[in-house]
């Protein structure tokens, strides 16, 4: 687990007229987050506005020990107890190994599907991306005069295909899938 990464899931449940303080909290709180001691990158999803109000952040570091550096740290403590009066309920994360938070386990479960079963949906979601997003992006590229470039059209559709892996794909997907997954 130690060699894959890690990440966490924190939620954050905010009172309706405490959006605008959250976010300038965020501001604030961000920058001492990407300094950090293993820091590989930080996620927002923010709530749709007038209908949710849980912001989820996922934070990724590059080892389990510097994600529990930094979420038990004091000054991080010190950032959410400066922040908790927005709060609706108390800062709650769960730490993940590598891309285990694509794997939601049921709510107040510590169960992660094995890993032969993550590799297989992963595999059948991947795959008629891989073929589908080329086919559908490269012309979108070349109707819009870019050039053709190998390494452009390849970054572009690998972050399209992760894109829609992270937000779109895999939350529907593995709910559809749940009982399998977690069988």
């Amino acid at each position: 687990m130690e060699n894959q990464g890690a990440s966490a899931v924190i939620t954050h449940h905010i009172l309706d007229n405490k959006i605008y303080e959250y976010e300038r909290w965020l501001e604030e709180i961000m920058p001492l987050t990407r300094h950090a001691k293993g820091f590989i990158d930080l996620q927002i999803v923010r709530p749709i506005p007038q209908l949710t109000f849980v912001y989820t952040v996922i934070i990724r570091f590059d080892t389990v020990d510097h994600l529990k550096m930094w979420l038990e740290s004091t000054q991080r403590k010190r950032w959410i107890e400066k922040v908790e009066p927005l709060f609706r309920r108390h800062d709650h994360y769960q730490i993940r190994s590598g891309l285990d938070f694509l794997f939601e386990a049921p709510e107040n479960s510590a169960k992660i599907p094995p890993r032969w079963k993550q590799y297989l949906i992963t595999w059948s979601a991947i795959y008629p991306l891989s073929i589908c997003i080329p086919m559908l992006l490269v012309p979108l590229l070349r109707a819009l005069n870019f050039p053709f470039n190998h390494f452009s059209d390849a970054l572009l559709i690998s972050g399209t295909i992760v894109f829609l892996m992270v937000y779109v794909v895999m939350p529907k997907y593995t709910k559809l899938i749940r009982k399998w997954l977690n069988k």
